[in-house]
């Protein structure tokens, strides 16, 4: 059974989330275990109302940035420490508690890299940018669908989603002696539904845009050549003004964008690009270890400035 004790002697709390309930490991100043309890999601921070103020770790996944911020409004310093840097300090077999403890013994570790709460903005933006992604997905498999059945009839199209809406016309209503008046409805119901999620996207792209521009960081990061909304807001989403990130190869590091390390002695041996992170900011930087869209229009930018010195130079 759990136990309870003097919350007055806590310095150190570990907590692991789950869906309905959180479980809590208090530990005093030698890390002795002096708290064991589990508590409702909604009541966690009635329980700790009363305790002193002290460090609280939490690990971060779902919903964890409400509980954060809450705790952190009592006067808590409440850090959010991921799943991979508290796996080390769990001890024996799996289960809640010692998850919590693992939590508890991570946080104190200076060299342990948190997860900054994110704010309410923040949050309304990522899920902006996940509800574009999910429609974007939903467009392809539509897409997709509508190609595989005309493909079953001995129609292939051109790879390309604007070759498929241009020809896609012409092959219902010419294409009638392969294609049967229920498959045809059929696929003018697909097309009824990918017009559907182009019209979606597009409403959720241009509150993305708006949003973005009137945000001062996300404009800053605009100026960046090759950066537009879309980046600019899922960065801003992410990492908020990045002092999480001491310099920008940390911000690399953790987006995925370096090489795996796996050195030992005096032997430096670099893998593939680790392709870690934040997938949402990882494809449009780097896609399957080439160069991106951002690093293209980057690389872009800078020949044709090079070409424009070059000339100025040359008429000189």
């Amino acid at each position: 059974m759990p136990f309870k004790t003097d919350t007055a002697t806590v310095r150190t709390i570990g907590i692991d989330t789950g869906k309905n309930t959180l479980h809590m490991i208090g530990l005093d100043e030698k890390g002795a275990i002096v708290l064991r309890e589990k508590v409702a999601r909604g009541r966690i921070a009635a329980r700790l109302v009363n305790v002193p103020r002290c460090l609280i770790g939490i690990e971060a996944g779902m919903a964890t940035h409400y509980v954060a911020r809450e705790l952190t409004a009592l006067g808590h310093d409440v850090k959010q420490v991921p799943p991979a840097y508290s796996k080390p300090f769990r001890q024996g077999h799996k289960n809640d508690f010692r998850d919590a403890y693992a939590v508890a013994e991570a946080v104190q570790r200076p060299a342990t890299r948190c997860v900054p709460v994110k704010t309410d903005n923040q949050l309304d933006l990522q899920a902006l940018h996940r509800v574009r992604s999910r429609l974007i997905s939903d467009r392809t498999a539509v897409i997709n669908q509508i190609r595989s059945f005309l493909l079953e009839r001995g129609i292939p199209v051109r790879q390309g989603l604007r070759f498929l809406r241009h020809q896609l016309p012409d092959l219902l209503a010419t294409r009638t002696d392969v294609l049967s008046p229920r498959m045809v409805r059929i696929v003018e119901d697909l097309v009824g539904d990918w017009s559907h999620l182009d019209e979606r996207i597009e409403n959720v792209t241009e509150e993305i845009e708006a949003l973005a521009g009137g945000d001062a960081s996300c404009r800053q990061l605009m100026t960046v050549p090759g950066v537009g909304p879309i980046i600019a807001s899922a960065m801003v989403a992410a990492i908020g003004n990045g002092t999480a990130f001491a310099k920008g190869r940390n911000f690399a590091a953790w987006l995925g964008l370096v090489p795996k390390q796996m050195s030992t002695g005096d032997r430096t041996i670099l893998g593939r690009i680790t392709k870690r992170g934040n997938w949402q900011l990882h494809w449009p930087t780097s896609w399957r270890g080439s160069p991106g869209p951002f690093w293209r229009k980057v690389a872009a930018t800078k020949h044709a400035s090079s070409r424009e010195q070059r000339k100025r130079s040359g008429s000189t």
